[in-house]
């Protein structure tokens, strides 16, 4: 089973409120490369259908994070397979339609100059990242006020938000915090 296929059958299993299914029809359109795209410009998973494998990383990562028996003892983290679902397979739809194929200039090995391959990020939609992703997800289905804070804040202290909201997110909404660790794991440990 490839990425793609993996994907949509998470989504179908487990993503079922109103509106659902209209959000999976427009990730699979050809309005949309959320299946193509890649995860970023030039690290993580920057090549063909990159955005999607790390999407299925990420929720990898946050269901093995949750499963643990300390993670619902301790911290009493508790939620159902569609929240998981939905923090997981979309924090990261913000991405959508932003990556351009494009050339960059590098030396080889003889020291010469030469063009290669690259991905350029060139947002349509510049709304910040992950409340983009809140925001596009919000156009199809409710969230949950702690759904919304967890995707909004996937990106945790390395984001461009003020450190304090970022604790406050955490704090209030444990979710989030899980959501962020996921990210990181999958981005900083699987896709280097």
């Amino acid at each position: 089973m490839n990425s793609k296929e993996r994907f949509v059958e998470l989504y179908k299993k487990y993503i079922t409120r109103e509106g659902s299914d209209k959000l999976l029809n427009y990730l699979l359109s050809d309005k949309c490369d959320f299946f193509e795209a890649p995860a970023s410009t030039r690290y993580h998973l920057s090549s063909p259908g990159g955005l999607c494998t790390h999407s299925l990383n990420v929720y990898d990562c946050l269901k093995a994070y949750l499963d643990r028996p300390y993670a619902k003892e301790t911290f009493g983290l508790d939620y159902s397979e569609e929240t998981i679902a939905i923090v997981s397979l979309l924090h990261d739809l913000c991405k959508i339609n932003c990556y351009k194929k494009g050339f960059r200039n590098v030396k080889d090995e003889t020291g010469k100059w030469i063009q290669v391959p690259n991905y350029e990020f060139d947002d349509p939609v510049p709304y910040g990242h992950g409340e983009k992703s809140v925001y596009i997800i919000s156009g199809f289905m409710r969230l949950t006020r702690e759904e919304a804070f967890a995707i909004r804040y996937h990106m945790g202290y390395s984001g461009t938000e003020d450190t304090r909201n970022v604790s406050k997110a955490f704090e209030a909404f444990p979710l989030a915090f899980a959501v962020s660790t996921a990210d990181m794991e999958a981005t900083f440990l699987l896709e280097q």
